[in-house]
């Protein structure tokens, strides 16, 4: 038996291991970084071109929730109708704002209807409500987004809806790898505590106060309460898609963004956060 080299180990370099969050803090960094270039890059030089980059993560979005139903559970959505009915969501959205939502989302649940005749009756409800979930869970929600967008004071909005949202994701994991403790939901998220939670209330409510009053010329305490609604519905957010990925099996719902999974894992807390800020910022700055 030849004995190996006391160098050769030397030579190979060592794995890089995982961050306490489970993810590749490297690669998670720099896609977040490109995104929030893009994002606010649209917002800063025509905000309505942020409408555009919303139709992009809305298609994809779709598609992964698409792939995942179909290998998770063997299900087949009505994707082109989707993809279709998702772009009229958001297109249509910016001039005729919430009625043209709601038309173009009852236009599409009656397409998916249709559609799926042609595959015959076996799995014709399963088939046709996954449909309805996904126009709802992805295009619908996020044209939230575009009625943000396209108010007269549309910038600031997402602005702060954004800045909300990215605050609830550092406080929460700034807390939760330094003083996590005690999970918050461990059958559906074994990694999310009631120490990030309180880290992302504590942040959040900060960002919503200053955002609402300085942005939005609200009362800081009307701020501080939106703050802490969005940062409750981005953590509600998370446990739905965390819901959705343990009924299908599947842990991302795609690898298209290398450290965080796919477009829509990174929009999971956004989606739902964005009708609920449209509700709550058409209160508090009206």
């Amino acid at each position: 038996m030849t004995a190996s080299s006391p160098h050769t180990t030397a030579m190979v370099p060592p794995a890089r291991r995982p961050s306490r969050a489970g993810r590749d803090l490297v690669a998670a960094i720099t896609v977040g970084v490109l995104l929030g270039v893009v994002i606010l890059g649209s917002l800063l030089i025509e905000r309505h071109a942020f409408i555009g980059v919303l139709a992009i993560a809305t298609a994809v979005g779709t598609w992964e929730l698409a792939g995942a139903l179909r290998r998770g559970a063997g299900i087949e959505v009505s994707l082109p109708v989707l993809i279709v009915g998702g772009q009229a969501m958001v297109w249509l959205s910016w001039p005729f704002r919430l009625q043209g939502l709601a038309i173009a989302f009852a236009v599409t649940a009656l397409a998916v209807l249709l559609w799926r005749m042609r595959a015959g009756s076996a799995h014709y409800v399963r088939d046709v409500t996954a449909g309805i979930f996904t126009a709802a869970y992805v295009p619908l929600f996020c044209s939230f987004a575009v009625l943000l967008v396209v108010a007269e004071d549309g910038l600031a909005r997402v602005l702060t809806f954004l800045i909300c949202g990215v605050a609830s994701d550092v406080g929460g994991y700034a807390a939760g790898v330094l003083l996590g403790r005690h999970a918050m939901a461990p059958t559906i998220s074994p990694k999310k505590s009631w120490e990030g939670f309180g880290g992302s209330q504590l942040v959040g409510m900060v960002a919503g106060a200053l955002c609402v009053h300085f942005l939005l010329g609200g009362a800081w305490w009307a701020g501080a309460l939106t703050g802490a609604l969005l940062v409750t519905c981005a953590t509600l957010g998370d446990l739905i898609e965390s819901m959705v990925k343990r009924d299908l099996g599947i842990k991302d719902m795609s690898t298209l963004l290398p450290g965080h999974g796919g477009m829509l894992d990174r929009l999971d807390s956004l989606l739902p956060t964005a009708v609920v800020a449209w509700v709550l910022l058409s209160i508090v700055a009206p």
